[in-house]
């Protein structure tokens, strides 16, 4: 659905995206990440056609955004990060222009403000100004005029700020209704929205793009954890005899118990035999699981790189910096150095 070649944005001598490259599939959701500055809401002013790109290419549903902006511009729905609204005017009237400047015919507009008031559950607030509302319910209104025109493509910048936590449950579900028919991309800076709604996140680092994964796949890693507590030697002795397990490495205590971490090609066939064989021992199980790392460990690791002196890309140093610190499969992390 969304075709993104080389692209490019300078401010003089500041290159705020530098050779960025991705697709995403139709009715995919998927996070957008960043440091302040790393170039997050220029890619999407770049795709809704608000900036135009230093260089590189934006094609929507096969459509070059730069030949045909208008016709690709009604295909959008976004919500910016800052949510500019119309302080004077009812909830009603201000959605009611917007489906006028998205070109909604008037006999069609009432039943289209009307779902979209439902979706966001502004119904409590229809008539009121925008000037007495709350910062939750100004965001809301936000999103109800970017999906208002039913947008094959929905771009939201911080959509859950100022949601109280009852609120942003009701988003995620929105956001999840909207990928039944739209292309999702979700700018934010809370890492536990991207976890609970995206299937995929790409990661900006200084213009650009360091990491584009699916979030299944960030951080792990072909070994499990075991906790049990028995001497290192004994577990050594029991677990390297199981097939399939290559090494047996302890690395914490918690007073009696002990964890270790089993290095294997395929933890989800291994699982069942290291159960069988510890209790075959009689020992005690307190934990066997694959083990992970969070997509905060991840993105953390990723913004703290810096790349060295004459390094071609920053999504290089940072995908190999990933690599050989989890030593886990990494989707597009070939595709996303070429970014």
């Amino acid at each position: 659905m969304i075709e993104v070649r080389e692209l490019s944005r300078s401010y003089g001598a500041l290159k705020a995206v530098d050779r960025v490259s991705f697709d995403i599939g139709r009715r995919e959701i998927v996070g957008l990440l960043g440091h302040n500055g790393a170039g997050k809401t220029t890619i999407l002013k770049m795709l809704t056609g608000f900036l135009e790109p230093s260089g590189g290419s934006i094609r929507i549903d096969g459509t070059d955004i730069a030949a045909r902006r208008r016709e690709v511009q009604r295909r959008i729905g976004y919500l910016p990060e800052n949510c500019p609204l119309y302080p004077d005017v009812t909830v009603l009237e201000h959605l009611d222009y917007q489906g006028s400047l998205h070109g909604i015919p008037a006999r069609q507009r009432p039943a289209a403000i009307r779902r979209a008031v439902e979706r966001t559950e502004l119904g409590p607030k229809a008539t009121a100004t925008v000037a007495t509302l709350s910062r939750g319910y100004r965001q809301r209104v936000g999103v109800a005029s970017a999906l208002l025109h039913e947008p094959d493509v929905l771009i939201l910048d911080e959509p859950t700020n100022g949601l109280d936590p009852s609120q942003i449950q009701h988003m995620r579900a929105l956001i999840r209704e909207q990928a039944g028919h739209a292309t999702v991309i979700i700018s934010t800076h809370i890492l536990q929205e991207v976890e609970a709604v995206c299937g995929r996140v790409l990661i900006m680092r200084a213009g650009r793009l360091a990491l584009d994964s699916a979030i299944g796949a960030i951080g792990a890693t072909p070994r499990l954890r075991v906790t049990l507590d028995r001497r290192p030697g004994d577990v050594r002795e029991l677990l390297t005899a199981v097939p399939g397990i290559t090494a047996v490495d302890h690395i914490g205590d918690e007073g009696a118990r002990r964890d270790f971490a089993l290095t294997t090609e395929d933890p989800g066939t291994v699982a069942p035999q290291v159960a069988a064989a510890i209790a075959e021992r009689g020992w005690a199980l307190y934990a066997l699981e694959r083990e992970r790392h969070g997509l905060e460990a991840v993105f953390g690791q990723i913004a703290e790189a810096l790349p060295p002196a004459g390094a071609e890309s920053i999504a290089e140093v940072d995908a190999g910096a990933y690599q050989g610190a989890h030593q886990g499969p990494q989707r597009g992390a070939q595709e996303a150095a070429h970014g």
